[in-house]
């Protein structure tokens, strides 16, 4: 990461210049202490962590700027899960010797630009030497408002539709690095009566199945929306575009089981790029059809798992 002559990342010379930023105006106690004391919310408070692993979550040598931004993306895409508003995040960095003070700051650029832009703002953190890759963990916390219930993973119930907020496949090619996460739909499918939701991390086949199990009912999905990607990338691997849409992951899209009523009026309100996939059952697992109506066998492998799949 480091060139000739570029100085390697020293912990003082970045406290200093985050000490020189704008005071965070959610933050109540004092700037650069142990911990963020924050302000009063008026909602019930939501709370969700991720991280991005260079080698696992992004190439190494990814440029930091990316690699900051999809920390908080990824994680603020679990609030949208949630229904919830960002509020603040708090980023833990792991690096290598090796990095500049450059770098540094532009992976903490990169977070604390991509958590503004939906509203929420960078409060505290951590950084640390490390042996191997570099590794950056955020945790976001987000504002629930009211008192009803939340959506959950193990809120579908048999007779409502499954809606997917957008197409999913393909990430790899550059989406996974600029995630999108979809917030103001959480809050309207929330709104509209959402009784359960899962983010698309991991694949949808993969991630609509955790949520079926969740909830002990199975899902049957139907003709899933397949992203532009997907097609561009089965051009190169000899696979389908439905098999790169139903287990690439990384797509970052809503899964979200509701009434169809409700479902019918979200989508006229305007929800660009959502369409219904299917319904929820009585049973158990996840039934896939493809264009034609003809069951899509289940792969091996479903998404993508960490550790002994």
């Amino acid at each position: 990461m480091s060139a000739a002559g570029e100085r390697r990342w020293s912990e003082a010379r970045i406290h200093r210049w985050l000490a020189s930023r704008e005071r965070p105006s959610l933050l109540d106690g004092s700037q650069g202490h142990d911990a963020a004391v924050l302000r009063r919310m008026q909602g019930r408070p939501v709370l969700c962590t991720d991280q991005v692993i260079e080698g696992v979550h992004a190439a190494v040598g990814t440029a930091p700027r990316l690699l900051g931004r999809k920390a908080v993306a990824r994680t603020l895409s679990d609030l949208a899960a949630c229904g919830a508003s960002a509020r603040a995040v708090l980023l833990a960095l792991r690096l290598p010797r090796d990095w500049t003070d450059a770098a540094v700051r532009a992976l903490i650029r990169g977070a604390w630009t991509e958590a503004e832009r939906f509203g929420a703002e960078l409060v505290g953190g951590d950084l640390a030497l490390g042996v191997g890759p570099a590794s950056a963990a955020v945790t976001a916390l987000g504002e629930l408002p009211g008192r009803g219930r939340p959506p959950g993973r193990d809120r579908a119930r048999p007779g409502q539709v499954v809606l997917c907020t957008g197409p999913t496949g393909g990430s790899l090619l550059g989406r996974h690095l600029r995630i999108e996460p979809r917030l103001a739909a959480g809050r309207a499918l929330r709104e509209a009566g959402a009784s359960a939701m899962i983010d698309v991390s991991d694949g949808l086949w993969l991630d609509a199945s955790r949520l079926a199990r969740a909830s002990g009912v199975r899902l049957e999905l139907s003709d899933p929306a397949i992203h532009r990607d997907a097609v561009r990338l089965a051009r190169r691997t000899g696979r389908t575009p439905l098999a790169h849409a139903l287990i690439d992951g990384e797509d970052h899209e809503l899964l979200a089981t509701l009434p169809r009523a409700a479902a019918m009026r979200v989508l006229a309100a305007g929800l660009p790029g959502a369409r219904i996939l299917g319904r929820v059952v009585r049973g158990e697992g996840v039934v896939v059809r493809d264009r034609e109506g003809d069951r899509v066998p289940a792969p091996a492998q479903l998404g993508y798992l960490h550790g002994d799949c």
